[in-house]
């Protein structure tokens, strides 16, 4: 590893931390936006959808404009923009505004994504999944934190803007120092590498643009879809269809986080032990569709409790991350693009699935049943994916 890089790999972590509270914070905070906005809880279900027309809407452009420009510009919008969607959310007073916040915040995601999973993949060249499987890391850290520290608020009887309050001063300072120090590697060095990987590995394989990338991009949206739709929906599910309680509710969506963070540090140990990325994807997908058919079939506290953290560890542990790092070993060339396009799948994900699912909002359990037929699809994609892996680069 380059040890000159880490500071900067630690602003670009720390991003992705708060990150983590922007996926949930609408949906965690449900109940107090309604009121705010003068709606209901589908009205939110709403705003929350337009997170995913944010990311469609730059997503695919910024990724190739990184590889012209490079890394940090991309990074450095995404901060910015990320600071007008917290403050814009609990200054909003209605349905409509917060919607265009809920954009900027698409947006934001998209140039954070653009700049930093190519930057990571050219600062540790040697551990690209690895770096790449910490972003999710701290994105379960702060799914983690973030409902106990709404639960505290909610007990105090304090404002729940202050989590808002908190992204604002923690991304403020993390621009400042990116601004200030970040260092990235060079535009001209990457392309010299790049056209370097790409004549070693094009011997070796023959990639078929239209059926591998086509695999890529429908695992894109359901690796996407699946963690997407129970991080948003898990603490309502566990309140109407398990009989919980409000704060055993919220504590579902920490033990969702907890589950993540643990596969995190299992698939990173795997991975120095020279397990490939490959080996992870229709594994963790078969565990995901277990995991969520039994929480449909037996929601109750004890099943929703234990099968959130199993389910965080299949589906939200990094795993969309592995595949974008196998479609880079696909497609060698352009990192930016193939993050660009890998992700545009994941957003078109993040914007239907809330609409989707807002549709089914009257019945709890429609909506976990509906996960768990897009997690089976997923593992059906990623054994399709394993096959054509093996095939391409002749692993046993």
């Amino acid at each position: 590893m380059k040890n000159k890089y880490m500071p900067t790999a630690f602003s670009l972590y720390l991003n992705y931390f708060v990150h983590g509270f922007g996926v949930i914070i609408l949906a965690q905070n449900m109940n107090f936006l309604a009121k705010q906005w003068g709606t209901n809880t589908a009205g939110v279900a709403i705003v929350i959808s337009s997170l995913g027309i944010g990311r469609l809407i730059v997503l695919f452009v910024s990724g190739a404009l990184s590889d012209r420009f490079g890394r940090k510009p991309f990074v450095l919008l995404g901060t910015a923009t990320y600071l007008l969607f917290f403050a814009g959310i609990i200054l909003s007073k209605s349905v409509a505004i917060a919607y265009v916040f809920g954009i900027l915040a698409g947006i934001a995601n998209s140039f954070l994504d653009s700049g930093t999973y190519p930057a990571l993949m050219e600062m540790f060249p040697d551990s690209k999944g690895t770096a790449n499987v910490i972003i999710k890391a701290f994105i379960s850290g702060g799914q983690f934190i973030l409902p106990l520290l709404i639960s505290f608020l909610i007990s105090s009887g304090l404002w729940f803007g202050w989590t808002f309050i908190l992204c604002i001063i923690i991304l403020g300072l993390n621009g400042i120092f990116m601004l200030m120090a970040g260092k990235f590697p060079k535009v001209s060095e990457i392309k010299k590498e790049e056209k370097s990987d790409t004549k070693k590995k094009v011997s070796d394989t023959r990639a078929n643009f239209w059926f591998d990338g086509t695999l890529f991009i429908l695992y894109g949206y359901i690796s996407q879809a699946t963690f997407y739709l129970v991080s948003q929906w898990l603490s309502e599910y566990g309140e109407k269809a398990a009989g919980m309680s409000a704060t055993g509710a919220h504590a579902l969506i920490s033990y969702y986080s907890v589950g993540s963070l643990v596969c995190v540090f299992v698939t990173a140990a795997l991975a120095r032990r020279t397990v490939k990325e490959i080996s992870f994807l229709s594994v963790y997908t078969l565990i995901s569709f277990v995991s969520l058919l039994a929480m449909y079939i037996f929601p109750n506290p004890v099943i929703c409790s234990v099968m959130s953290f199993v389910v965080g560890f299949s589906a939200a542990g990094g795993v969309m991350q592995l595949g974008l790092t196998v479609m880079a070993d696909f497609f060698p060339s352009g990192k930016g693009t193939i993050t660009g396009a890998f992700y545009t799948a994941g957003s078109i994900a993040s914007f239907t699935i809330p609409l989707f699912t807002s549709m089914m909002a009257s019945n709890m359990g429609n909506i976990i049943l509906f996960d768990v037929f897009i997690a089976l699809a997923g593992f059906i994609i990623t054994t399709l994916i394993t096959l054509r892996y093996r095939r391409l680069f002749r692993k046993k």
